[in-house]
C-alpha cells in the first residue's frame, strides 16, 4: 500500500496544491491504516495491495480506533482521508471500487451553544436601557426570548392575539407548524406593555393578526434582525456575542438548575423527544450532584458509620 500512498501523496501536492498539515494528516492516516492491516494479518506480508482491502477492514480499523478512545471527529477526518484515496485510486483504476462507498461517517455531536451565566443573562436583559422606540423593543425582545425559550422563528412569528398578558401565557408556533402555549414571566409582560404603549396608535390598531415585534418600517421582524439584535448587545458581555439560540439554551438551563422537571421543560421547548432536551442535564450536572449531596440520606457516609472489615457479618 505504500507506493500507492506515496502516489497519493504526490497527487495532493502537484494537482491539488494542498498544504503540508493536509498531506501530512492524510500520510499518516493512511499509514496508520495500513499498519492496523499489516497486524491483523498477522504480519505474514510487508505490503496489502488496496484492492484487497473490504469495507470490512475499514470498519475493524475505525472499532479499533474506538475502542481507543478517539474522538468521533478523529474518526470521521481518518474515514475521510480513506475515502479520497479510494476515489483517486478508483480513478487510477488501480482499484475496482471503493469500499468506503458503503460506510457512513460516524455521527457528530453537535455543539452545544455558549450558556450565560444568570448574571449575564440578567444585565442582558437590561442593556437597552433607552427610551427610544427601539430601545423599548430590544428591550421586549429580549426579555421574552429568555422568559419563553422560544426559537428565534417563534418569536418573530407572534401576534398581538397570541399573547394573554392577564394570564401570562404566550402562543407560539414551533416545527412542523405545531402550536404551543407557553408561560411568560410579569418582567417581559411590562417590558413588552412598556413597548406596545410607545408605539403610535395606527400600529396599535392593526389587530390581532399584527405582528408584537416590529422592524421600524413598521413590518414584522426578520430572524436575522433578532440575531443582529441579540450580538448587538451580548457583545457587551465579558464572553463576547452570543446567537439568539444560546438564549433558549440558557432558559432551559436555569429552569433545570432551579429544580424544574426534563418533562416540564421539554413542554415548554416544544421538543417532540425527551431526548433532546436531555442534552441539558450535562450543563445542570454540578449543580444536581450537591443537590443530590445535600439532600440524599445515603450520599456520604457518616462519621464513624464504616465498618471494618474484619467486623463485617459473614
Amino acid at each position: 500500500m505504500e507506493d500507492e500512498i506515496r502516489a497519493f501523496v504526490r497527487f495532493l501536492e502537484g494537482e491539488r496544491n494542498a498544504s503540508h498539515e493536509t498531506i501530512r494528516n492524510y500520510r499518516s492516516d493512511l499509514r496508520q491504516l495500513s499498519s492496523f492491516l499489516l497486524h491483523a494479518a498477522g504480519n505474514t506480508s510487508r505490503s496489502i495491495h488496496p484492492s484487497h482491502v473490504t469495507a470490512d477492514d475499514i470498519r475493524a480499523y475505525l472499532h479499533w480506533l474506538d475502542r481507543k478512545g478517539e474522538k468521533a471527529s478523529s474518526l470521521a477526518r481518518k474515514l475521510a482521508s480513506i475515502r479520497s484515496f479510494y476515489r483517486f485510486l478508483v480513478h487510477e483504476h488501480a482499484v475496482p471500487k471503493n469500499p468506503t462507498d458503503d460506510i457512513r461517517s460516524p455521527k457528530q455531536p453537535k455543539p452545544l451553544p455558549r450558556v450565560l451565566t444568570k448574571d449575564d443573562a440578567g444585565a442582558l436583559m437590561e442593556f437597552p436601557d433607552g427610551r427610544s422606540l427601539l430601545s423599548l423593543r430590544d428591550r421586549a425582545l429580549l426579555e421574552t426570548l429568555y422568559s419563553t425559550g422560544a426559537r428565534v422563528s417563534e418569536a418573530v412569528g407572534i401576534n398581538l392575539g397570541d399573547l394573554d398578558q392577564a394570564e401570562g401565557f404566550v402562543r407560539l408556533r414551533g416545527k412542523g407548524r405545531k402550536e404551543r402555549v407557553v408561560p411568560i414571566g410579569d418582567v417581559a409582560i411590562r417590558a413588552i406593555r412598556k413597548y406596545r404603549d410607545s408605539l403610535p396608535m395606527t400600529a396599535e390598531r392593526r389587530g390581532l393578526s399584527a405582528p408584537l415585534f416590529l422592524n421600524h418600517r413598521g413590518g414584522r421582524l426578520t430572524t436575522r434582525s433578532v440575531a443582529r439584535i441579540v450580538a448587538q448587545y451580548s457583545d457587551r458581555l465579558a464572553g463576547g456575542a452570543i446567537n439568539p439560540h444560546a438564549l433558549r439554551h440558557s432558559y432551559a438551563t436555569h429552569l433545570l438548575d432551579e429544580g424544574a422537571d426534563l418533562r416540564s421543560i421539554q413542554e415548554m421547548l416544544g421538543h417532540a423527544s425527551l431526548s433532546t432536551t436531555q442534552k441539558y442535564t450535562h450543563l445542570a450536572s454540578d449543580k444536581l450532584a450537591a443537590v443530590y449531596d445535600r439532600a440524599h440520606p445515603r450520599a456520604r457516609p457518616s462519621k464513624g458509620a464504616t465498618a471494618h472489615k474484619d467486623q463485617e457479618p459473614s
